[in-house]
């Protein structure tokens, strides 16, 4: 099957120029100026942009998350995410504490396999660091995962202490993987919850002020000092502030490396939302939404290349699962639905309103987190030899997000009724069409597992 894209406005981290590409089954074999060629089928692209596919490297699908499960599956979140422009996602597996983690990859494998239209990887989620689950990191790395996730918070369920962190850094370092962080101090947290539950303050507002800057912005520090001395790679994953990407800042100034991913909601949302009573429920999430200083600060770190990677966080729960916290803001399940808007909203907020490139939109949008991931360059890139996951952008088209029209197994958005410049009209999966003007024409089950490579770039 040999598909032609013409007339194409071709853009990647690099690039920019209008040309021709061939694909042939599920990669692309040329890129050329006015190619001649007797496709099978052709796709004219002419006023168009033509970009890579997105990468997601931070979503939950059906994760279990106090005492119920996010609402996208494999299959609606990776369909959603299709229609939003994303053609591969990173889900984090959770060990359970005194479990294995090859338990756990059995688990995600068997809510993924078969299911997922979207290709997906995944992330290991350490809880319970000790002589066995050291044994089991090679394995995973063998396996293709070579990602791993610790958690600064959430002590008694997710939480490792320094001493673990350090031990998993090392034995990390060891096996050629690297390690994410949710870098929040948990321990400052959650005496602040109790502190405001034991004081009757019980709104969504007091989800926000338990965890206040100064959380993220000492853990975050802490976590690139240990990453250092251990000389395992680093990532923290949605860092939100000021404060905390200033702790990154200054350890650049001692040669200290930490590649730091935002959301895209940290750079368009902020705090103020909290204040809309419970409805203020639907932008719970942890970090919490910040101060508009803090976006200005994350918007300037993309283009310093102090923050690498834009992803979601996506996390959806129905409003029926907000409202298990409708008396106390600690039991509000944390998270938010992104997945199908990250592309659209960052384009149109970032490229159309001149804060970003559109070189850099694809970068922060798609090729670091391969290049990070182990996945560049069969993804993240338009490249000969790359899989054909190819965006056809209409960057002319405005639309309006909606829980009514969004593909996300939600019923409501983060972003209602939000004026969007730019629209995914085409969307190709390793060199099929899966989306086109709003139909998804792949079935269920056909996106695929990457095994991805050690880790050895530096970007």
């Amino acid at each position: 099957m040999q598909t032609l894209i013409k007339n194409g406005h071709i853009v990647t981290a690099t690039d920019d120029y209008v040309a021709d590409i061939l694909i042939n089954d599920e990669i692309i074999v040329a890129i050329g100026k006015n190619l001649k060629v007797d496709a099978d089928k052709v796709i004219d692209a002419a006023g168009k942009l033509v970009m890579p596919g997105g990468i997601d490297p931070h979503v939950h699908l059906d994760m279990p998350f106090m005492g119920t499960f996010s609402s996208d599956s494999y299959e609606t979140g990776t369909r959603a995410a299709l229609f939003g422009g994303t053609t591969s996602v990173i889900d984090f597996i959770l060990q359970k504490q005194g479990n294995s983690l090859q338990s756990a990859l059995d688990e995600w494998n068997g809510r993924a396999n078969g299911t997922a239209y979207g290709d997906y990887s995944f992330h290991m989620a350490v809880t319970d660091f000790n002589d066995s689950t050291r044994v089991e990191i090679k394995n995973m790395v063998d396996a293709g995962i070579t990602s791993f996730k610790a958690f600064m918070a959430y002590k008694g369920a997710l939480m490792l202490d320094d001493k673990q962190l350090v031990g998993l850094l090392e034995e990390v370092k060891k096996q050629g993987g690297l390690v994410n962080v949710h870098a929040t101090n948990g321990e400052m947290i959650d005496y602040l919850i109790a502190k405001h539950r034991g004081e009757g303050k019980l709104e969504p507002l007091y989800h926000y002020l338990s965890q206040p800057e100064v959380t993220e912005a000492e853990a975050s520090g802490r976590f690139v000092d240990l990453a250092n001395y251990t000389g395992c790679p680093g990532y923290i994953v949605h860092l939100t502030c000021e404060g905390a990407l200033n702790a990154v800042r200054e350890r650049t100034q001692k040669n200290q490396k930490v590649f730091v991913e935002t959301c895209i909601q940290y750079l368009l949302l902020d705090a103020s939302l909290y204040e809309q009573n419970f409805d203020g429920a639907k932008w719970v999430m942890s970090p919490p939404l910040r101060e508009k200083k803090d976006q200005e600060t994350l918007w300037a770190g993309i283009n310093q290349n102090l923050v690498q990677v834009v992803a979601t966080d996506h996390c959806p729960f129905f409003w029926e699962q907000k409202l298990m916290g409708k008396d106390d803001f600690s039991k509000i399940p944390n998270g938010h639905p992104a997945i199908e808007n990250r592309y659209e909203l960052l384009f149109s907020e970032g490229v159309a309103k001149g804060r970003i490139t559109p070189n850099k939109f694809v970068e922060v949008i798609s090729t670091n987190a391969a290049k990070i991931f182990g996945m560049f360059p069969k993804k993240g890139t338009i490249a000969v030899g790359s899989d054909a996951d190819i965006v056809i952008f209409d960057p002319n088209e405005s639309h309006t997000i909606s829980a009514k029209t969004h593909h996300m197994n939600v019923d409501y958005s983060g972003y209602e009724g939000w004026q969007v410049n730019g629209k995914v009209k085409t969307v190709l999966l390793r060199g099929q069409v899966a989306i086109d003007n709003d139909e998804c024409l792949i079935p269920k089950g056909y996106g695929q597992f990457i095994k991805r490579n050690k880790v050895k770039e530096i970007i």
